[in-house]
């Protein structure tokens, strides 16, 4: 009878470690599917936002084209105007190519910081790099042949009275024009975010008895971008939490591969119609 008993003790003691041998291997499995899983998040996430900016960058290209297109066609026609859409196109043609080189430093940033590496997204970054220093020669080429024009222009100006005060107005329009047209464009797109403890943010008054950016809160604790560029900000903290109004759908948090927060602006329009300003608390 003991015998039978032992043995019975034996048995139960040996389904139960292979019960829990079982459990062990199950719960091995889930871990390592839910690190896969991460890992591949992680991975999506990292290729949408450099998709993002190559489609940023490619927009770019596409509206250089099109003014320099319209500089040409503007060179061949006649009219008290041709000067002035030159110049406005070749000062949205610089203020274009000038947000293509930051995208261009971002997304080699991106490819730098990135777990997704390959000599592919090396040779698209040099290929843009060339596309951009080809366009700033091209630039180049076209001030120098302006430059020729005007002195052309000048020439014949001298010998028709009267002339040279009209030129001189009109050029003089022109330019304050574009520094307006560039001073108004960067205005519209200029956004400033600020992220940082309780404490932190109550220091600068931006947190003020649960409300936020009251008044004389200290402006220049904000970090100033450009939100046709920037759409992505590194929060550095495992807890982050928006304490300005911004519509959810245009936005999202998500924790980087060392579970701390990105905030990734998915559509920037949205996102700032709302408050030119943001303001994260974080832990």
């Amino acid at each position: 009878m003991k015998k039978l008993l032992v043995i019975a003790c034996c048995a139960l003691f040996a389904v139960s470690c292979q019960q829990n041998k079982k459990e062990t291997a199950q719960d091995a499995t889930i871990q390592l599917r839910d690190s896969l899983d991460r890992i591949i998040s992680q991975k999506d996430n990292e290729i949408n936002d450099m998709m993002s900016t190559l489609n940023d960058i490619e927009e770019g290209f596409q509206t250089i084209n099109a003014a320099q297109g319209r500089v040409a066609q503007a060179k061949s026609d006649e009219g008290a105007n041709q000067k002035d859409r030159i110049m406005e196109n070749i000062q949205l043609i610089q203020s274009t190519m000038q947000q293509n080189k930051e995208l261009i430093n971002k997304l080699r940033q991106q490819v730098r910081e990135s777990s997704v590496k390959g000599d592919q997204l090396r040779r698209t970054i040099e290929n843009l790099t060339a596309q951009l220093e080809e366009k700033d020669r091209q630039l180049q080429a076209l001030r120098e042949e302006l430059d020729a024009k005007d002195i052309h222009i000048a020439e014949l100006d001298e010998k028709i009275a009267g002339l040279n005060t009209n030129v001189s107005n009109l050029e003089a329009e022109s330019t304050q024009k574009s520094q307006t047209i560039s001073t108004q464009d960067k205005e519209l797109n200029t956004a400033w975010f600020v992220f940082g403890t309780k404490s932190e943010l109550k220091g600068q008054n931006i947190l003020k008895d649960g409300k936020v950016l009251q008044d004389n809160f200290n402006k220049d604790y904000f970090t100033k971008i450009d939100i046709r560029v920037d759409k992505e900000i590194k929060l550095y903290s495992r807890s982050a939490r928006l304490l300005t109004a911004h519509p959810s759908s245009s936005y999202t948090l998500q924790r980087d591969a060392n579970k701390q927060y990105v905030l990734r602006i998915t559509n920037p329009q949205q996102f700032w119609s709302t408050s030119k300003y943001l303001v994260v608390l974080v832990k």
